[in-house]
């Protein structure tokens, strides 16, 4: 008696998860990593500075046996319509345009008769993800010291430049021979000329660049190279 009541049992048990098994069905939980010049992070909701590498995962659940597929939909805000499509589970891309991106990714799960759907409807009641890149900043001192203090001792951008999806700076002297020429708005002159050091006084900076949202920089300016100055004391030597 007892045998058949344990029997009954487990055979309930094992109907009630098959029930349960046929009841799962797929989903999707989509995600970003994104790459800024600043961080790197997994959000759904991102705001940065141009250029931000993002690589993007549907990561379906339950979707063993079905049949997938998916539609990555980029559009401004505002727009009406995608100015981008992929059609994969994961999708890599990088943003150079300011302003407010919303990322959608569609995906429909098939399986004999079945068909499961997370398309626009379901984007109406859910929040896509979103990436905000920010307006584009550049700025320059009109001087520096490099005598080996470790305070201004490179001339280079200022800092808070944001957002340049292209840069090219030149340092001229005062004949307008090139001396120098770097493309990285993070990197800058330290006041040498073939592993020499340039003498104290007035050269030439030339900058052009772009920012993501088109603006675009031509800045022509003096640079001071104050060879003896001490910045802590405020004097030359």
């Amino acid at each position: 008696m007892k045998q058949k009541v344990l029997t009954t049992i487990l055979i309930a048990i094992l109907q009630s998860v098959c029930i349960w098994a046929d009841d799962v069905k797929p989903s999707i939980s989509p995600i970003g990593t994104f790459h800024s010049p600043d961080s790197v992070v997994e959000a759904t909701v991102f705001s940065g500075s141009a250029p931000i590498e993002a690589h993007f995962e549907a990561r379906p659940t339950n979707a063993e046996g079905w049949t997938a597929y998916y539609e990555w939909r980029f559009q401004m805000e505002g727009d009406t319509s995608p100015y981008l499509i992929r059609y994969e589970e994961t999708t890599d891309y990088t943003f150079t345009q300011a302003g407010a991106h919303r990322i959608v990714c569609y995906a429909r799960f098939t399986k004999d008769d079945e068909t499961i759907e997370f398309m626009e409807d379901y984007w109406s009641e859910n929040s896509p993800l979103t990436v905000t890149v920010s307006e584009s900043r550049l700025d320059f001192p009109n001087a520096f010291s490099p005598n080996g203090d470790h305070i201004n001792d490179v001339f280079k951008a200022k800092e808070g430049w944001q957002s340049l999806v292209e840069f090219h700076a030149y340092i001229f002297n005062r004949w307008g021979q090139l001396l120098y020429e770097w493309t990285d708005p993070a990197d800058g002159w330290d006041g040498t000329y073939n592993g020499h050091d340039v003498k104290a006084g007035v050269y030439f900076l030339l900058v052009k660049a772009k920012g993501a949202d088109g603006l675009k920089y031509n800045i022509k300016r003096d640079v001071n190279l104050l060879r003896g100055y001490n910045e802590e004391r405020g004097r030359t030597n």
